[in-house]
C-alpha cells in the first residue's frame, strides 16, 4: 500500500484520496519545467498539487491548478492549505475543456502530467482509470485548449509517455505551437527513454534536446544530474 503522505523539503503532499501518487514523473516536470518568465502559470490535472506546490516554490508567480476528480482537488486544496505558498496557488475542480469555456485570461506557463495510456486495460477504480487514461482528456483537447489559454509568449510543458513523442508533436503542429525543448528520460544507462519532457511555444525556435538518466550506477544510485535537479525538493538528497 502506498503512503498517505510523501514530505518533501518545504512542503508535504497528502495523497491517499489521490488516485495517482507521487511519482517520478511529476517531481520531474515540477524540478525541470523552466518558470523563470512565468507570472502566471496553469497546472492542468493536477492531482495531489505536487506539480503546483513545486512550480510554487521556485517562484513568486500566481498558480491556477485544475483537477477534474473531486476528492483528488480536495486534497490538493489541504495540501495547499498546509504550505507556506497558500496565497499564491489556486485550486479548482474543473475538467480543461469547462475551465477554457469559463476563463478569460491567458497562461504565460501551462504544464500537465496528463493522463497517458490510450488503449491499455483500465482499472475497475474509476478515479485510477480517470488519473491514468486519455479518456477524459485526450492529447488532442490538452493540446487544443492550453493553446486558447496561453498567452503571446508563453511555454506549454508536458511529460508523456516517449513512443508518444510525435503523435503530440502532430497535434501541436495542426494547434499553431511548436516545439522547443526536449528532455527524454532514462531509468538507466542501458534501458531505452520510456517518458519525456517536450515544450512548445506559438513561436518557431531552436530545438533543445538533452538526456537524463535516472540511476548511473546501480539500483538507488541516482545520477548527479538527477541528484542536482531534485535536491532542492527531496529530503534524501
Amino acid at each position: 500500500m502506498a503512503n498517505t503522505y510523501f514530505k518533501f523539503k518545504q512542503f508535504t503532499i497528502n495523497q491517499e484520496h489521490c488516485a495517482m501518487k507521487v511519482g517520478t514523473d511529476g517531481v520531474l516536470l515540477g524540478a525541470y519545467t523552466d518558470v523563470k518568465n512565468a507570472t502566471n502559470i496553469l497546472d492542468i490535472g493536477t492531482g495531489s498539487g505536487l506539480i503546483a506546490l513545486m512550480l510554487a516554490q521556485q517562484t513568486k508567480s500566481k498558480i491556477t491548478a485544475i483537477e477534474i476528480d473531486e476528492q483528488a482537488s480536495k486534497q490538493a486544496k489541504e495540501n495547499v492549505k498546509n504550505s507556506k505558498f497558500k496565497t499564491r496557488i489556486k485550486i479548482i475542480n474543473i475538467s480543461l475543456q469547462n475551465f477554457t469555456k469559463t476563463y478569460d485570461k491567458h497562461f504565460d506557463l501551462i504544464v500537465s502530467n496528463p493522463p497517458y495510456f490510450q488503449n491499455s486495460y483500465k482499472s475497475n477504480n474509476n478515479k485510477r482509470t480517470t488519473a491514468r487514461h486519455t479518456t477524459e482528456l485526450s492529447y488532442n483537447d490538452l493540446i487544443s485548449n492550453s493553446e486558447k489559454l496561453l498567452s503571446e509568449n508563453g511555454t506549454v510543458c508536458i511529460i508523456i509517455p516517449k513512443d508518444e513523442e510525435q503523435n503530440l508533436i502532430n497535434i501541436a503542429t495542426k494547434n499553431n505551437l511548436f516545439l522547443t525543448d526536449i528532455l527524454n528520460i532514462k531509468p538507466t544507462p542501458s534501458k531505452p527513454s520510456k517518458r519525456i519532457i517536450i515544450s512548445f511555444s506559438r513561436t518557431k525556435a531552436q530545438i533543445t534536446k538533452s538526456e537524463l538518466i535516472i540511476e548511473d550506477k546501480g539500483r538507488h544510485n541516482y545520477s548527479d544530474k538527477y541528484i542536482n535537479l531534485t535536491k532542492d525538493f527531496y529530503l534524501k538528497f
